[in-house]
C-alpha cells in the first residue's frame, strides 16, 4: 500500500447530493495534510435549487461542478457518474489517491477497488456513514471532527476516554502489538497500529488534537518523554499501567 506524502496527487470527488457545502473549506484544509488536490470535482444535478448553497463554495475553491441529471426517479445517477470518472482516473495513472466525500454506502466497492490497486482511499462523511464504507477506506474522517464546522464536537460533548470500552480495546491492541519486552511502545508505532486497526480512528472524536494528549488523559496508560541520546529529539513512549 502506498504511503501518503505531501507530494501525493489526489482526486477529490464530492457527492454533492450527499454532502454539505458548509464543510468544503475545512475539508480541503484537511485533505492538504495528505497531498495536493490536483482534481476537484463535485457531482450533482446543478439545475436543482437544492444544491444552491454549493455554487458559491465551488467557485471560491476551484471545484469543478459535474452536471448529472436524474434520469429515473429513485435511481442515483450521481453515484454512477462519480464511480465511472473515478475508474477512468484510476486507470489513467494521473493520481496517487482518492478523497471520496460522501456518507453513502454505494461507494464501498469503489473504495475497496482503489485500495486493491495500491492507492490511498480517503473517505469523508458524517458519523451516520455505514460501517462497510468506512472500513473499505484507507482512512475515514468524520466531518464532525473538522474544526470550524457547525457540527464540530465540543470537549464536553465528546465521548469520555475513561468510559469507552471500544476505545479501551483499540488502544490495548495497538499498544500491545508495538510494546517491547518491558511493555513500552513508541508513540509513532502505536499511531500506525491504530490507523491499521480502525480506518476511522481520530483523536478529535474524543476532543483531543494529539494522540499523546488522549493517552495522557486515559487512566490506563503511562506516557513518558525519553531522549534517545546523541542529541536526537525526545520521543514519547507508552505502556499500560499495572492493574491494582
Amino acid at each position: 500500500m502506498a504511503e501518503p506524502t505531501h507530494d501525493a496527487r489526489l482526486a477529490v470527488l464530492i457527492d454533492a447530493d450527499n454532502a454539505s457545502a458548509q464543510h468544503l473549506e475545512r475539508l480541503l484544509v484537511e485533505i492538504a495534510k495528505y497531498g495536493t488536490a490536483t482534481v476537484r470535482r463535485a457531482y450533482g444535478d446543478w439545475t436543482s435549487t437544492r444544491l444552491a448553497k454549493w455554487k458559491p463554495e465551488l467557485l471560491a475553491h476551484s471545484v469543478q461542478p459535474i452536471q448529472q441529471f436524474a434520469y429515473t426517479t429513485g435511481k442515483n445517477s450521481t453515484d454512477s457518474a462519480l464511480i465511472i470518472d473515478a475508474m477512468d482516473l484510476l486507470h489513467g495513472g494521473t493520481v496517487d489517491g482518492f478523497c471520496l466525500v460522501s456518507s453513502d454506502s454505494d461507494f464501498t466497492r469503489l473504495a475497496a477497488r482503489i485500495r486493491e490497486q495500491g492507492l490511498m482511499a480517503y473517505g469523508f462523511g458524517q458519523r451516520k456513514t455505514p460501517k462497510p464504507f468506512v472500513a473499505a477506506c484507507t482512512q475515514f474522517v468524520y466531518v464532525e471532527n473538522l474544526a470550524g464546522t457547525e457540527a464540530t464536537p465540543k470537549p464536553a460533548a465528546a465521548p469520555n476516554v475513561k468510559k469507552d470500552p471500544a476505545l479501551d480495546k483499540l488502544l490495548s491492541e495497538a499498544v500491545d502489538t508495538a510494546a517491547d519486552d518491558d511493555g513500552w511502545a513508541h508513540l509513532g508505532a502505536i499511531g500506525s497500529n491504530l490507523s491499521r486497526l480502525a480506518s476511522d480512528f481520530d483523536t478529535r472524536t474524543w476532543g483531543y488534537s494529539k494522540l499523546t494528549d488522549l493517552l495522557k488523559a486515559h487512566p490506563g496508560y503511562d506516557v513518558e518523554s525519553r531522549s534517545p541520546g546523541d542529541g536526537k529529539p525526545k520521543v514519547s513512549v507508552v505502556r499500560r499501567k499495572a492493574r491494582k
